[in-house]
């Protein structure tokens, strides 16, 4: 379905935290972007909040600013941009300040008498995680959430600190919203590649008969990176890579890949589908975690020339920190399909290369045809999904080496997004951002799928904050992570498949 303006109804558009780095470098780029490419409606405006005093005019130059640096289009067009920053608006909303939401509300009352009945306000909380039951509660006390036809809210990560938290946001939110208000935004469901795994898997019949535990050895799903936590120590202390990215962003992943086929391309099918296979997975009992998780914390290194200091030497951080920077982890899925086919989930920061993808590993041919000379390169037929830095799918099959003689290599049967399409691919954040003006949850988490994730972790991160490590930092700056982790799948007969860098 084409989500233009003629599908969209009048929109107001409010950012709690629209003077922070969110909106600046992600979500103000995305909404002129969807403006400029006609997929925001004939009738919209943008308020954004914050405790710094702004006029509009002053506001919307700020808002100028971080468009022209962060927007994938680069800097606007003039006669573009002096039609859409009139729909910019700003008010100076402290939210420990109950009293300042009255001259939100009184704002988007004007606005909605402007636009017509069938305006939709949407709320974006764009702050910290210890201000959402806050603005919450207050959007509640001056009825601005009432009509749940018009009103939605737009939740960040982390969508709690726990499994208890989680519940206890959940719980709090249901009282004042519908399921169908509450959109838990992860951006990586966003990202192209990541949304193409839906297409790939079930608008083909080649692959779907093979994608199950009689042609599939293992799987890999790795995100990792190069940069450090920068000036996000004190955040990192209270999260860590287990929090922060295997909870979320890995097991989102790890669902699009073990997830049954839906019955139709309904939001709450897909999301059923997820749950079902976050249910399934393998519990972790306290005294296997040592043999199914592994963690790791970065020292000091060099980083393309340049020394890098040791996560303990960073900004806000604990010079005796237990916070893991590295987590590589071995799932398992417990029903028909997956039986006995482990997934292995590794994540990291300061590591050798910057990438997310996800690697499918086929199982070997039953009986080798070929004399030994002729398969010295002998690889294992492998699918893999390029998320980042590039997006795309290949396919690695043996192929015969031109030549009088039979010699066998490995070649990549390649859809490249760059090479294939001319036009610029959407960041996430658009494509999420048009979801929730048009009312698609396919992309955002449920509240039961959230709390499922949750409980299916923290009986590692029980054992690890309680049991402190006594070997931080275990891995180098530009390294691949700790010498455990490549133990954790060597001991399984695998290794863990990198990126070629490209010269």
């Amino acid at each position: 379905m084409k989500k233009r303006q003629s599908n969209l109804k009048p929109t107001i558009f409010i950012i709690f935290g629209g003077t922070g780095d969110l909106n600046k470098r992600k979500l103000a780029p995305a909404l002129y972007n969807l403006y400029t490419e006609n997929y925001m409606p004939g009738k919209f405006a943008i308020i954004g909040t914050g405790r710094t005093t702004y006029t509009n005019a002053q506001y919307r130059e700020e808002i100028l600013h971080s468009v022209n640096e962060f927007s994938r289009n680069g800097e606007v067009q003039k006669e573009r941009w002096d039609v859409f920053e009139k729909n910019i608006h700003y008010i100076s909303v402290d939210i420990e300040q109950q009293k300042t939401f009255e001259d939100l509300k009184e704002a988007i009352v004007n606005l909605q008498e402007q636009f017509g009945p069938d305006t939709q306000t949407i709320f974006y909380l764009a702050v910290a995680p210890n201000f959402f039951p806050l603005i919450a509660e207050c959007l509640h006390k001056y009825k601005l959430t009432s009509d749940e036809e018009k009103c939605r809210i737009v939740i960040e990560k982390p969508f709690g600190h726990d499994l208890e938290s989680a519940k206890k946001l959940n719980c709090l939110l249901s009282a004042i919203f519908t399921e169908k208000q509450i959109y838990r935004i992860d951006h990586y469901l966003g990202k192209e590649t990541v949304q193409n795994m839906m297409a790939f898997r079930f608008a083909n019949s080649l692959f779907e008969p093979l994608w199950n535990r009689t042609y599939i050895e293992h799987v890999q799903i790795s995100v990792t990176e190069q940069l450090g936590v920068g000036e996000r120590g004190g955040y990192y202390e209270d999260a860590g890579a287990l929090r922060d990215m295997i909870q979320n962003h890995l097991l989102q992943l790890l669902c699009l890949v073990g997830m049954e086929a839906p019955i139709s391309f309904n939001a709450d099918e897909i999301r059923d589908r997820k749950v079902e296979v976050l249910k399934a997975m393998r519990p972790f009992k306290p005294e296997n975690v040592s043999l199914q998780a592994v963690r790791g914390q970065y020292g000091k290194g060099w980083i393309e020339g340049k020394e890098v200091p040791g996560y303990r030497s960073e900004k806000d951080v604990d010079p005796e920190s237990n916070t893991e920077t590295f987590a590589a982890i071995k799932f398992f899925i417990d029903n028909w399909r997956w039986q006995g086919v482990p997934f292995y989930l590794r994540t990291g920061k300061r590591l050798n290369q910057t990438s997310s993808t996800i690697t499918i590993q086929f199982r070997d041919v039953p009986h080798h045809i070929f004399a030994t000379s002729s398969i010295e390169s002998w690889q294992q037929n492998r699918l893999i999904i390029s998320i980042q830095p590039e997006m795309s799918i290949r396919l690695q099959v043996q192929s015969k080496r031109p030549g009088l003689n039979m010699i066998l290599n490995p070649v990549d049967m390649i859809f490249n997004y760059k090479g294939t399409y001319d036009n610029n691919t959407p960041e996430a954040y658009e494509t999420l951002l048009l979801d929730v003006m048009t009312g698609d949850q396919t992309l955002f988490m449920r509240g039961d799928q959230v709390e499922t994730a949750w409980e299916l972790v923290m009986p590692i991160i029980n054992l690890w904050e309680n049991k402190k490590s006594l070997n931080f930092p275990n891995y180098a700056a530009d390294s691949w992570g700790p010498e455990e982790a490549e133990a954790l799948i060597a001991k399984d007969g695998f290794y863990w498949f990198t990126l070629p860098v490209k010269e």
